[in-house]
């Protein structure tokens, strides 16, 4: 029997993270015969990318009609629930996730990194919620133990971006680069890896890859003048509106990779690509080490030498190696829809 879904998350955004965790849940929810909408900021965009039917995030007559057509919502992934980036935002997927547990839907929280959530009504009212959620999966552990604290019931599992499957390539003499915006990154830090970029691979070719414009390309423009600096005449693309598997294209035939996204590492260690991490969040710093890759601080550049050195001598077996078991679990949330 179909089922009716609606999906609930940050979406229409053009985030390759958020875009490619929505690319393998309708991968799934298609494969489950379901009639599937999804809430987006760019609805014609998610329509023609996706081929679901997709309604504006904020037209509440259409997400009210939707919901209570639907018979499953699901809410995610990525940080939806927390009020670090936003308070404004987690009022939104709140009051989506209430709508579906007034109708009485299946609610589903997906993969989500729950929290912070620092406001201690909306920690309130957000735990309230989740208590009436039908199945909640999270993807680390402080928000498993969190809800856990809360006595509130939840399974822990991978990143979903885990099921995308990457191509193998032959390597390239492609050195690729993936920076994006954040409230610590530096002129001097885009310095000093121009002049690593430029001392370690003077004439590879150079892809700047922007996963999601807005945020990218204004640093990756930088990056590009310091480059031209120091080396005139280093062949430099900058790679930008690409869809989802464009960019996992990109990346996979890479033979190096400095990057910063989360996702976008994800993608180059399920391709055996030699990868730095460029550490901004927890998130990133504890893959990095899971899988034993060089970081870059963004506030200390005495490491860069040996990153690099490092980053040379890793071995792209022992890099696929560490990836290829894991892979993400579908069998609760398919219970749903028995």
């Amino acid at each position: 029997m179909t089922k009716k879904v609606v999906i609930s998350g940050y979406y229409g955004f053009k985030n390759f993270g958020d875009e490619a965790i929505l690319s393998v849940l309708l991968d799934f929810l298609k494969k489950n015969d379901s009639d599937i909408v999804v809430f987006s900021s760019n609805p014609e965009w998610t329509n023609l990318n996706y081929s679901v039917n997709s309604v504006y995030s904020f037209d509440y007559k259409a997400i009210f009609k939707n919901i209570k057509n639907s018979d499953i919502l699901i809410s995610g992934g990525g940080s939806l629930l927390q009020d670090v980036t936003s308070l404004k935002s987690l009022v939104y997927y709140c009051l989506i996730i209430f709508l579906g547990v007034v109708m009485r839907k299946k609610v589903v929280i997906f993969a989500q990194g729950i929290g912070p959530i620092k406001n201690p009504i909306a920690r309130f009212v957000t735990l309230q919620l989740l208590r009436f959620a039908s199945y909640i999966s999270v993807r680390d552990e402080g928000s498993y133990n969190f809800l856990k604290k809360h006595k509130i019931n939840s399974s822990l599992v991978c990143d979903p971006i885990y099921s995308v499957n990457v191509p193998q390539k032959v390597i390239k003499r492609n050195v690729g680069i993936q920076l994006r915006n954040f409230n610590t990154m530096s002129i001097d830090f885009i310095n000093h890896l121009a002049m690593q970029i430029a001392k370690n691979f003077p004439y590879s070719n150079l892809k700047l890859l922007s996963l999601q414009d807005s945020i990218d390309l204004p640093v990756l423009s930088q990056l590009e003048h310091a480059l031209h600096v120091i080396a005139p005449d280093i062949n430099i693309e900058i790679l930008s509106e690409l869809t989802n598997s464009e960019i996992v294209d990109y990346i996979a035939g890479l033979e190096y990779f400095v990057a910063m996204r989360f996702h976008a590492i994800l993608i180059a260690l399920k391709s055996g690509v030699k990868t730095i991490a460029v550490n901004y969040d927890p998130k990133v710093a504890k893959l990095a080490v899971k899988n034993k890759i060089p970081m870059l601080a963004l506030d200390d550049f005495s490491g860069f030498d040996e990153a690099f050195d490092d980053l040379k001598r890793e071995n792209p077996t022992d890099i696929l190696k560490c990836s290829s078991d894991i892979q993400f679990n579908w069998d609760d949330l398919a219970k749903l829809f028995i």
